[in-house]
């Protein structure tokens, strides 16, 4: 999230005149009738105003400073997702960046900034302005980005979840099946509001996928590493396997030994475009009992002399 100081180049101590004068300096920069047609002077301009415009409130600034409102003026949200940053409108309020503020009496020394901000506040300019009236630019309202966690299998399978947007609406978001980390959600016309005619912005909500215990993926197909006894590795065996879709019966041939792979045919992830799912390959992992059984040891000691065998003989130099 950005710092609404650094945003304005002042120290976090500034006193307001300070405040003033580099929002002076900045917005004769950065406007956007100075730079018509430019949209990185535009998204400058919008940052550098929403940033004067809460810091030069005393109860915001100091809500701000004691992290209880963000950048935009929006309290923090809570509940697994968090709004990572909106070059606002400087609280709840909708105001349109800087089309509600009346800067104009910053500028009054300044023909050209005192009358687009004169015009901006909508109010009529006298005296040395040109008198010449000029249309409002419509701009496109700022986009707000948060974050959101999901289960392994809510991003596997698809899932609809219900957040909080900053300006206190709810509404269900439908996380679609085979969603991977880093994965973006538009909720278009969900962001800021726009200035003038402008659209509203949207709303992009960036999936971040918690690890599970025992699953993991790679592109449409689920891996498990599945533990299995001596027994059942010796004399194979019907077992019980978890999947990302529920249990399924599994047969485990005699003789297996660690590291061998299965595959369950159409187990894995759903595509979200109507192709075949993805499999799930089961890798068997023989895991030996604990605490050690004291006639399996002895067995085996008079088992062996009768069968030696080299296990890694193919890997003698």
């Amino acid at each position: 999230m950005k710092d609404l100081y650094k945003v304005l180049d002042v120290p976090k101590k500034a006193p307001q005149e300070d405040i003033k004068k580099a929002y002076r300096k900045l917005a004769k920069k950065y406007h956007p009738d100075l730079n018509p047609g430019n949209t990185e002077i535009e998204q400058k301009f919008k940052e550098i105003t929403a940033a004067y415009d809460l810091l030069s409130d005393s109860e915001k600034r100091a809500r701000y400073d004691r992290g209880e409102i963000d950048a935009s003026g929006a309290e923090q949200a809570h509940g697994g997702y968090y709004k990572t940053y909106t070059s606002g409108n400087g609280g709840r309020s909708g105001s349109k960046y800087w089309e509600n503020s009346d800067f104009s009496s910053m500028f009054e020394d300044d023909d050209i900034m005192s009358t687009i901000f004169g015009q901006s506040s909508g109010r009529a300019r006298t005296g040395r302005s040109s008198g010449r009236s000029r249309a409002p630019m419509d701009i496109r309202g700022h986009d707000v980005s948060y974050t959101l966690k999901v289960s392994f299998i809510e991003a596997a399978l698809g899932a609809k979840r219900r957040v909080v947007l900053s300006d206190g609406h709810s509404l269900n978001v439908s996380i679609p099946p085979a969603t991977e980390q880093g994965s973006k959600l538009r909720l278009k016309g969900k962001g800021g509001p726009g200035r003038g005619a402008g659209p509203t912005g949207d709303a992009y909500i960036e999936i971040h996928v918690d690890k599970h215990p025992y699953f993991a993926s790679k592109g449409k197909d689920v891996y498990l590493d599945l533990p299995i006894s001596l027994k059942e590795a010796v004399n194979g065996g019907k077992i019980q396997v978890p999947t990302i879709h529920g249990n399924v019966t599994l047969t485990i041939p005699p003789e297996t030994n660690s590291g061998i792979k299965m595959r369950l045919k159409g187990k894995g992830i759903p595509n979200s475009k109507g192709a075949s799912s993805g499999d799930q390959y089961v890798i068997f992992q023989i895991v030996l009992s604990k605490p050690q059984d004291p006639k399996l040891k002895k067995f085996l000691e008079e088992w062996s002399p009768e069968n030696p065998q080299n296990v890694r003989e193919h890997m003698e130099a």
